[in-house]
């Protein structure tokens, strides 16, 4: 047996356990997550600073996302797993050149972005404009944390090597410095107590540093860390940079979105940004923790299967993957829904946030909330074009969902405010995953299995009838507001662990089993 293939059986488990080491390491992430944020909240509330720091973090965080772990990786994996197949000396030869390429890009794009944040921050916030010391203020930190791009860039080249030998637990392990460094500083804001949010831009800056140097060790043990060379006329090099082109688009949409309603929302009243930021921070939980995890996975196993030409373990891989989103993802935004205003004033509610910035970011997490399984299924669609190398496909489909959303966007901000961008969003995400599945039917390569189509319809009516046990079981808002900060942890904690008896309790009533969640059935 050639020593690079994997038995089915051994396969199965590895993709099982990854997925649980990937989801177990983004929890730990993503709890920190709050926890900063909840921080952040606290010390800076939904004010001026707040909404320029998340300005000048979201740009090379977009970047990051859109370049580096986005598309990059969709476009390094694959063709990393043609050249694992031919040997570690392949392998070492195509790492070289691709962190020339990417990492001299990168920096060179990295001190651009220093010297033209004035213009990047008009850009990513022309409504800041008319706060002159707030756009001074934003651009200022964007020069503080443009160059964490530079170093998160040469960690997705180590992520997507690590990935393809499946050792996923540093790199999904990576965004806890990140929480760690950042939840450093706003322990240490006493330094800077008349501008906090200075040390909270160099804690990123440091934390991507600390990133990159986390994987390098994994490199060494498996043999293949090497210097960078300058050889952009390596096939292996051409051919990432030709299904990367697309893939900017393919895979990032949701990022392209997300920044332009920051744009629109630089336009609204004072807060609009950071009542965005926070609802959206609380739909990445569950994004992150399932939906991504999920699809980092399987992404390595789709490219294997498509490389050896098995087109049923290829379909049954991203039927598993769908009725795992799908079974996480539909009571997550159903319970988020209902509970908006008591996970909210729970985590938020403390110093400078108030109970009008609860209402308004309870308003915007709703409307994400239509969008939330819809992403996740981005997330796990998308791998079935990437896989087989298919860019084009998915850039046609993310344009066009783009589009829409930018339509969207015009029709509701005026009615809606922030919350019309929110919905926009969410309807975008819609008709991107319906497209994505449309196309993977049209192209014959998948189709929901019957299984895969009865477990949904159970895991909708679980969800009803656990939503309907949320609402009934939950206290007034205003009753939220009075209570001290135990009192609502001990009460969301009940309500929490209520919908999740109830929606398992319904999933075994309707007929659910463990056993169809594995990935041996499709």
């Amino acid at each position: 047996m050639d020593q690079h293939k994997e038995p089915p059986k051994k396969r199965v488990k590895s993709l099982f356990f990854s997925s649980w080491i990937v989801s177990f390491m983004t929890l730990i992430s993503r709890v920190m997550g709050l926890i900063r944020d909840v921080l952040i909240a606290h010390m800076l509330g939904a004010g001026s600073f707040a909404d320029a720091f998340f300005v000048a973090f979201k740009v090379p965080n977009f970047l990051r996302r859109l370049f580096a772990e986005g598309a990059f990786s969709q476009a390094f994996v694959p063709v990393l797993s043609e050249y694992k197949v031919k040997g570690q000396q392949q392998v070492k030869a195509l790492i070289g050149p691709v962190i020339g390429a990417l990492g001299g890009v990168t920096f060179l794009v990295c001190l651009v972005a220093i010297f033209a944040a004035p213009v990047l921050t008009w850009l990513a916030a022309p409504g800041f404009a008319a706060d002159p010391e707030k756009m001074l203020l934003t651009t200022e930190m964007m020069r503080i944390t443009f160059p964490y791009l530079f170093f998160i860039s040469l960690m997705a080249i180590a992520s997507g090597v690590l990935n393809t030998y499946h050792i996923f637990g540093p790199s999904a392990f990576a965004p806890v410095i990140l929480n760690a460094s950042m939840i450093t500083a706003l322990l240490l804001q006493g330094l800077m107590p008349e501008q906090p949010v200075y040390l909270l831009a160099w804690a990123v800056l440091v934390a991507g540093f600390l990133q990159f140097l986390m994987h390098l060790p994994y490199l060494k043990a498996i043999g293949v860390l090497t210097w960078p060379q300058w050889n952009w006329q390596h096939p292996g090099v051409r051919k990432i940079l030709r299904l990367m082109g697309p893939a900017v688009f393919g895979v990032s949409v949701s990022q392209i979105n997300l920044l332009l309603d920051t744009i629109l929302a630089s336009f609204l009243v004072n807060g609009s940004v950071s009542w965005l930021y926070y609802s959206d921070r609380l739909i990445e939980l569950p994004l992150g923790v399932f939906g991504i995890a999920i699809a980092t996975v399987i992404l390595p196993n789709l490219s294997t299967s498509h490389a050896n030409e098995g087109k049923e373990a290829f379909r049954h891989t991203i039927d598993w993957g769908l009725r795992c989103v799908l079974a996480l993802g539909l009571p997550a935004a159903v319970a988020m829904f209902i509970l908006a205003e008591p996970i909210l004033t729970t985590l938020f509610q403390y110093g400078l946030f108030n109970s009008e910035d609860v209402l308004k970011s309870a308003a915007s997490l709703r409307a994400y909330t239509f969008g939330l399984v819809p992403f996740m299924l981005i997330k796990v669609l998308a791998t079935g074009y990437f896989s087989r190398q298919d860019t084009r496909t998915p850039v046609k489909i993310g344009i066009f969902a783009m589009i829409v959303n930018m339509v969207a966007n015009l029709a509701l901000v005026w009615h809606f405010d922030h919350v019309g961008l929110a919905l926009a969003t969410s309807f975008s995400a819609c008709v991107n995953a319906g497209l994505l599945y449309y196309g993977l039917v049209k192209q014959n390569v998948f189709h929901l299995s019957r299984l895969s189509i009865l477990v949904c319809i159970r895991l909708c009516a679980a969800s009803l009838v656990m939503g309907i046990g949320v609402w009934y079981l939950n206290d007034t808002q205003s009753q939220w507001f009075v209570w001290s900060i135990w009192q609502r942890c001990w009460h969301l904690l009940l309500l929490v662990s209520g919908g999740i008896v109830i929606y398992l309790a319904s999933l075994f009533a309707f007929g659910a089993r463990a056993s169809q969640f594995s990935h041996r059935h499709g």
